[in-house]
């Protein structure tokens, strides 16, 4: 039972390259920020929650500012310089998102949304006879 939890866990060591992507996550209620590399390791990751946020002040552009400096910065810190950034979500702080982590020192070389839209909806119900 607590031999699993006396042991140390191995920290998971990441590859860094100068180049690779941050994926920005805006819903109405969070964000999160992941900044990995091209193979797509995770280097480090943030959310309004994960910042201190409670409530709806997680889902203002202040929030993402803070949470996606906070990322790049230690992903900077790890030596990523240029990323690619992925855009999902209708949220409120994706441009106060990508701004932060181009402030941070980490040059933004792409911007693409990737939210996904329905095209023509699910099937409609089959109508009862009476």
């Amino acid at each position: 039972m607590a031999k699993a939890s006396s042991k140390k866990a191995k920290k998971r060591k990441v590859r860094v390259e100068p180049e690779g992507k941050a994926y920005i996550q805006a819903s109405f209620n969070n964000i999160i920020i992941s900044l990995t590399n091209k193979k797509g390791d995770v280097i480090s990751w943030s959310s309004a929650g994960k910042s201190g946020f409670r409530g709806s002040k997680k889902n203002t552009p202040y929030a993402a500012q803070i949470s996606a400096s906070d990322a790049a910065r230690v992903a900077y810190d790890a030596g990523l310089r240029t990323v690619e950034v992925f855009v999902k979500g209708p949220g409120s702080g994706r441009e106060a998102a990508i701004r932060a982590i181009d402030g941070a020192g980490i040059k933004v070389s792409r911007i693409k949304d990737v939210t996904p839209l329905p095209h023509n909806g699910c099937r409609p119900p089959k109508r009862r006879r009476v």
